[in-house]
Order: structure tokens, then C-alpha cells, then sequence
């Protein structure tokens, strides 16, 4: 068995070619020269990034950045007893917005902000102004599962006793946006 191939390129801004800091884990950068936001893909290397800023990231603060994807979910479900079905359908009729922290939490709080999030969606207006934010450590490719996850996390905290849960997730392309 030959070992895994290594490709190595250089953390260069694709717009001024400044260097790009850049520490274990991180995923996504912005450039400190001139804005550039940059996402770094396996396939791909250094891509160009879109950032989102909410408003009401005061100053001097660290904003919190977030995978937002607008998402329609299908479910079929079985319970053991009690049946909350016609509220699942009612709810996962439409499309919903996920919003999935990018960086460093625990699953668990991962998962309660994720389903409060769910449940009551902060707005996403465009703030004015670029902020600084934590390090985003959680790839676009992990977008799907954790999506997954929020929606079996959603359906097990219905009031009934949930025995069997399949569905199917189509997710729109995601955002990344940077909330207080």
C-alpha cells in the first residue's frame, strides 16, 4: 500500500497575493490586506469565499460564524406511542433555514443552538462593515451531515416516543455569515 499523496501550495491571497496566516484546522480566512474572503477546499486549494456580516456585531468584538443553508426536508416516521405526525408534516412542509455554527463546539452545543436556531431563525441582513470572528474549522462538506443531524435531533424532541425516523434533506448552497 503506497502512502496517501501530500499536496503542498502556498496560503497566498488569490486577489493581492499577500500571505495568509493560517493555523491547523482553519478553513476559511480573509485576507488582512484586502478583504478577500478564502476557503480552502481538498479538491480544489484556495478558493474564493463570499462572508456575510450580520449587524449589531459591536466593536471590538469577535463574531460567531455560521453555515446558514436553506434546506426542505421529507420525513416518515414511526412512533411507540403517541404520534405528533401531522405536527412534523405541518412543520417540515416548507423550507427551513439551518443554521449550523463553524467553529469549535461541542456536538451537544452544537446541536441546542442549531435547534433554536431551527425553531426561531435570527435575521439575515447585511450588516455594514467587516468584522473579526472565530476561527472556522468546520468545512462546507460537514454542512450535510450536521444538517441531517439537526433534523433527527428536531425529531426526537417531539413529545412522543419516536421509534423509526427516515427523510431526505435537499440543501440549497450555503452562506457563511458572521452573527454577534
Amino acid at each position: 500500500m503506497s502512502p496517501a499523496k501530500v499536496e503542498l501550495f502556498a496560503m497566498q491571497c488569490l486577489r493581492c497575493q499577500q500571505a495568509i496566516p493560517a493555523n491547523p484546522d482553519e478553513v476559511i480566512w480573509v485576507c488582512a490586506h484586502c478583504g478577500q474572503g478564502l476557503v480552502l477546499s481538498d479538491e480544489q486549494g484556495l478558493l474564493p469565499q463570499v462572508i456575510h456580516y450580520s449587524p449589531g456585531i459591536a466593536p471590538n468584538t469577535i463574531g460567531k460564524p455560521v453555515w446558514v443553508v436553506n434546506g426542505q426536508a421529507a420525513l416518515q416516521r414511526e412512533t411507540y406511542s403517541g404520534d405528533n405526525t401531522r405536527e412534523m408534516q405541518e412543520f417540515w412542509s416548507q423550507p427551513h433555514w439551518f443554521f449550523i455554527p463553524a467553529y469549535d463546539l461541542a456536538l451537544s452545543d452544537l446541536a441546542e443552538i442549531g435547534l433554536r436556531q431551527l425553531r426561531q431563525p435570527p435575521a439575515l441582513q447585511e450588516g455594514a462593515s467587516p468584522a473579526t470572528f472565530l476561527p472556522v474549522t468546520v468545512p462546507p462538506e460537514d454542512i450535510r451531515p450536521l444538517a441531517e443531524y439537526l433534523v433527527q435531533a428536531f425529531e426526537a424532541d417531539r413529545r412522543d416516543n419516536l421509534r423509526a425516523l427516515t427523510f431526505t434533506l435537499q440543501l440549497g448552497s450555503p452562506e457563511l455569515w458572521i452573527f454577534p
